[in-house]
């Protein structure tokens, strides 16, 4: 019995099929959101779906020099890391999967499908892949600080004099005393990680990476068929992941009693977080240069969250 339900977790809800399904939607509601924000009519919201469905069924062209095993391995190990990452994020007060340490685990899933992502690239052989690559390591370096420190002050916020790492206790935190959000001390760190999802998502202006307009998808350029759906689906579930991530972080007290209800009201913020910090920012702004995206995450971004820190380290 406990197999099957583990199963059921990691396949089914909530782990890769919910996560897949609901990240596609979430996409589908951002091209809509920003279609509509330039007064275009955009495309319908299961539009994503047909669109990676088309990918699977179409040939799998491998470059002559590239490595085939790394080439076709690393979107799948992308899509594992992130659909395990939903095991230790509580939605809708369900968490598969708990213990002491989730932060610090999700911390190290998260990074595996930008890893995924440089691997892939790079066993292509192209030179626009390896401008891609370069790009993509520099924005996890620019982003990854500020999040660290957001998880800091949030883990030291619910743990008081210590640190707590589990999820299950920040949630706990914020059913007793209310959400994150709504602490002044923590409103920096909240603002901080809004700024950190596009950027670990890789929409607009953060998508220095692949910068369509001028390194033609930059580490993706070689991929097509279902390599490529893959990697797409990829970038759909990582927009999930951040915006629940988020939600649970900073508005996990949100609770009506009755499990369902949970579930609905957790996928409505994690909707509203995606149009907020994604479809808004990607409708109004234009691609940063690399100089300009790192000096950003690590002087205004990374600085809102120590506020954070050093704010709730001092007791308030």
């Amino acid at each position: 019995m406990i197999i099957l339900r583990s199963l059921f977790y990691i396949l089914i809800f909530p782990g890769a099929l919910f996560t897949a399904c609901f990240g596609l939607f979430l996409t589908g509601v951002d091209r809509k959101v920003v279609a509509r924000m330039q007064h275009r009519i955009g495309p319908p919201l299961r539009q994503p779906m047909y669109d990676f469905f088309k990918l699977l069924g179409k040939e799998t062209i491998i470059p002559h020099a590239a490595n085939k095993i790394a080439f076709l391995g690393a979107p799948i190990i992308g899509f594992v890391s992130l659909a395990l990452i939903m095991l230790f994020i509580p939605v809708g007060g369900l968490t598969a999967f708990s213990g002491n340490a989730d932060m610090i685990v999700i911390l190290y899933l998260i990074t595996i499908p930008g890893v995924a992502l440089i691997v892939g690239g790079s066993s292509s052989g192209s030179p626009y892949a390896g401008i891609g690559i370069s790009r993509e390591m520099v924005t996890m370096m620019a982003y990854e600080l500020p999040f660290v420190l957001v998880l800091l002050a949030v883990a030291r916020k619910a743990g008081g004099s210590e640190l707590a790492f589990s999820m299950e206790k920040v949630a706990e935190w914020q059913a007793a005393n209310g959400n994150m959000l709504f602490q002044w001390s923590m409103i920096p760190a909240a603002i901080a990680m809004l700024l950190v999802v596009p950027a670990e998502v890789g929409t607009q202006p953060f998508d220095v990476a692949e910068a369509e307009t001028e390194i033609c998808e930059g580490p993706l350029i070689e991929y097509s068929g279902s390599a490529l759906g893959m990697f797409k689906l990829n970038t759909a579930m990582k927009m999930f992941v951040m915006s629940g991530l988020f939600v649970s972080l900073f508005l996990g007290g949100i609770r009506t009693g009755f499990a369902v209800c949970d579930v609905i009201v957790f996928i409505l913020l994690c909707i509203v977080v995606t149009i907020i910090c994604m479809s808004t920012t990607h409708a109004v702004t234009a691609r940063l240069k690399i100089e300009h995206l790192f000096k950003f995450y690590w002087t205004f971004v990374a600085g809102m969250a120590l506020c954070s820190l050093i704010l709730v380290w001092c007791g308030l």
